[in-house]
């Protein structure tokens, strides 16, 4: 793909070229692309008009094998991790950590999510990213027939069965969002 089709679908170059090595280069003509950004699932999904819990945010969280001792937000040591969760719901971290048996697990500061990724908060897709990552995935997003996930800028979405989404990102099936009191 050149940089001139990447720029025709409206997908981040990088992006836009992890779906032509993941065979997915039909994709690219279902990407959507908005005048104004979409940095929340509640503004793409208004933009898309989906229900909010058929966008698929990609969050970034960073897994700490043992307790920060210094309190701060971000520190050498740990581990990002990427949780895709339905729109309508909020990512439990307690459950997330349980998943995965670490000792703490975070939100990861934009600077991390930047360099883990290659992508900004608001445009990270499920898949394409610039380090591999351990993929936690909501079962809650098999409850649509298609979710909607970001194309790498926050300008961007395409639509996906979720398994199939769940599938590329190298996804693991889980139950971490929280629940209702």
């Amino acid at each position: 793909m050149t940089t001139t089709d990447a720029a025709n679908s409206g997908a981040h170059p990088r992006f836009a070229e992890a779906l032509e090595e993941l065979g997915l280069g039909e994709l690219r003509a279902r990407i959507r692309r908005f005048p104004d950004a979409t940095r929340t699932a509640a503004e793409a999904a208004a933009a898309i008009g989906c229900e909010l819990s058929q966008i698929c945010k990609s969050l970034i969280f960073v897994a700490w094998e043992s307790p920060r001792s210094d309190g701060s937000g971000e520190a050498a040591g740990g581990t990002p991790v990427l949780v895709l969760m339905d729109g309508a719901s909020r990512v439990d971290v307690e459950r997330v950590r349980r998943e995965l048996g670490v000792a703490e697990v975070t939100r990861a500061k934009a600077d991390v999510v930047r360099e883990s990724t290659g992508y900004a908060i608001g445009g990270v897709p499920p898949f394409g990213h610039r380090t591999a990552t351990r993929v936690l995935a909501d079962r809650s997003l098999l409850d649509h027939d298609t979710v909607w996930a970001a194309a790498g800028t926050p300008h961007t979405v395409f639509p996906m069965d979720p398994r199939t989404l769940i599938t590329h990102a190298g996804g693991t099936l889980v139950d971490v969002r929280e629940r209702p009191a």
